[in-house]
């Protein structure tokens, strides 16, 4: 499933977030979102998810559905990965995958399959019946990662795939990733840590200050130039 983005722009009051971005994600792709703190990829991320709403411009998903004309399908068919936890205190782990499950309509019988198979590569084994107090912060990471990967949705949102995760975890996400845009889900995600994207990531955008400074293969990318002293 495609991902398009058509001149969007975010204004807030008489600050410009977003200016005239514009790009395009086929299925199976992988596309490293890149740029300084304040670039507008948190912004751009929650922007397509309708987190925040685009002063102007399109977000169209598969050619067809318009995220404003069709606002749950294209909900339903994007996954997203926060860069920190959004967990319910009072949620259980399970029942914050059980509510995951819920909302993207999935049979319980393949709920818990995934769920028994996320849950023994991310050694959570026996944190179920935890809430998110009791858990540490990587752990607590963990969850929310499960969280978004249940759905199995044609398209993900991903920032800061690392943040909190140990080497080992860190090491089986890429692998997931990796498989998941094999069988044709289509992946944006940020990150800090572009020497491990490079190795497995196909495309790029680079964003500064709001606008998008350059895009295309991850293998022309080279490095993001320090920020000029205004």
């Amino acid at each position: 499933m495609t991902l398009e983005v058509n001149n969007v722009r975010v204004d807030i009051g008489e600050n410009r977030l977003l200016d005239d971005i514009s790009f395009y994600i086929a299925p199976g792709t992988i596309t490293a979102l890149v740029g300084h703190n304040g670039a507008g990829k948190s912004t751009l991320m929650k922007t397509i998810l309708g987190i925040m709403d685009k002063s102007s411009g399109q977000i169209v998903i598969n050619e067809k559905f318009d995220l404003n004309e069709n606002f749950l399908a294209c909900k339903q068919s994007i996954s997203y990965l926060p860069e920190e936890p959004l967990l319910l205190t009072e949620l259980t782990v399970m029942q914050h995958f059980q509510l995951y499950g819920m909302s993207y309509g999935i049979a319980e019988k393949d709920l818990l399959k995934r769920v028994d198979h996320y849950v023994r590569n991310f050694e959570l084994n026996d944190k179920l019946n935890e809430y998110p107090e009791s858990l540490s912060k990587g752990m607590r990471q963990k969850v929310q990662t499960i969280c978004a990967l249940i759905p199995d949705t044609p398209i993900m949102l991903i920032d800061e795939p690392y943040m909190g995760l140990d080497v080992y975890a860190v090491d089986y996400f890429e692998e997931v990733m990796k498989e998941k845009a094999k069988n044709g889900t289509s992946i944006l995600l940020t990150t800090h840590q572009l020497d491990r994207v490079k190795h497995f990531a196909d495309e790029y955008i680079m964003l500064q200050r709001g606008a998008m400074l350059s895009k295309g293969p991850i293998a022309d990318f080279q490095t993001i130039q320090r920020r000029s002293k205004e």
